[in-house]
């Protein structure tokens, strides 16, 4: 970071990163200062229940997640955006047609945020592009870019910057524009004034917490992460858990059912970028299909696509996974050896991983 700094027309300087960040497709930007610590006890007990599951690098870092100024040096302020992802075609009452994809057992369901381009890579890109133009404008600027690749507290930040307040299901939430969105953040060694924080607006309701289908969410606003599908499909590297695979469901990587519940998300926007327009296999594909690509085939359809991190023997365990939650409920005889075809194709699969799914899946019948 650059030495610190500070300017008399911060509120003409944050006006002027708005209106270049909306030109790069960003939806909203806010400004936030470093002083996280009222935020560290929640940090604290969350890691000391282990509700981080697998997740290592959250415990790793500790509580520097709440101290911006000690992850980067030199840091006055912290800019917020938000970049809402809804792919542009989304159809009116998307959130009813989305639900009743659960009710298509032999449909695979990827979570809406993984069917277009992966968000580090445009988010990244595109708050590097405002860096460069700030510093174009402003002059000498020290700066750090994330996009969920760090130890930040995105939500905490998003929260106090005014992008929305933190809903019962952790997520951001804003009025116009509920949760489908991206959040970014850039570290810098300017002091910009603060935007005001938004108070929450969940009130009673707990739509989020009685849909949850393996009741991740605890309580309001506490997550364990260990019982997520979001994490259970992405971030856990091992076997799913047992009394967890029936409630997968169809859900192949991630899950969104917390934030199809939300009043608030009817006003949730399409994405301006065509990045997150949907891959055509990635929506409304037969498991049977998804099941049957070899590793060539999945990096092929998953190139520049999020999903790809979790790598081929992932993917297949949770469609493992999958196929005997539809084998379980199967129609029809002529359904039921589908699937079971489909599943003993893998039966003698390399994978220990991916067998000792399969096996479970057979056992459905």
């Amino acid at each position: 970071m650059n030495s610190f700094r500070t300017h008399n027309k911060g509120d003409d300087w944050v006006s002027r990163i708005r209106g270049w960040a909306r030109e790069l497709g960003f939806s909203q930007i806010g400004v936030t200062g470093v002083d996280l610590s009222s935020a560290e006890p929640g940090l604290s007990a969350w890691l000391e229940a282990g509700w981080h599951g697998q997740m290592a690098y959250m415990a790793a870092h500790g509580l520097k997640r709440a101290r911006p100024a000690e992850l980067v040096p030199g840091t006055l302020s912290v800019i917020t955006a938000r970049m809402d992802y809804l792919p542009s075609n989304t159809p009116v009452g998307w959130q009813r047609v989305e639900l009743d994809r659960s009710n298509e057992p032999t449909q695979g369901i990827v979570s809406l945020y993984a069917r277009g381009r992966d968000y580090h890579k445009v988010m990244r890109q595109r708050l590097q592009t405002l860096c460069e133009q700030m510093v174009m404008e402003l002059g000498p600027l020290g700066y750090r870019v994330f996009t969920d690749s760090a130890p930040v507290l995105e939500v905490e930040l998003a929260s106090r910057s005014g992008l929305g307040w933190r809903g019962k299901h952790t997520l951001a939430l804003n009025r116009e524009a509920g949760s489908m969105a991206f959040l970014g953040e850039i570290f810098v060694d300017m002091a910009l004034p603060p935007t005001e924080p938004v108070r929450s607006h969940c009130g009673s309701c707990s739509a989020c917490l009685d849909v949850c289908p393996t009741q991740a969410i605890v309580a309001p606003y506490r997550l364990d992460a260990r019982r997520c599908l979001s994490y259970l499909s992405i971030e856990h590297a091992g076997p799913i858990p047992e009394a967890l695979r029936v409630p997968m469901g169809n859900r192949i990587y991630g899950c969104d059912d917390c934030q199809l519940v939300c009043p608030w998300n009817k006003f949730a926007q399409t994405s301006k970028l065509p990045d997150f327009d949907a891959r055509q296999q990635l929506v409304e594909q037969p498991l049977v299909a998804l099941f049957a690509w070899t590793e060539d085939a999945f990096l092929r359809h998953t190139e520049g696509s999020p999903i790809r991190r979790i790598g081929h023997e992932r993917w297949l365990r949770n469609l493992a996974v999958a196929l005997g939650n539809a084998l379980r409920v199967a129609s029809s005889d002529d359904q039921r050896q589908v699937l079971m075809a489909a599943l003993h194709s893998r039966r003698a699969h390399p994978s220990e991983l991916v067998r000792e799914h399969v096996v479970w899946a057979l056992a459905q019948a």
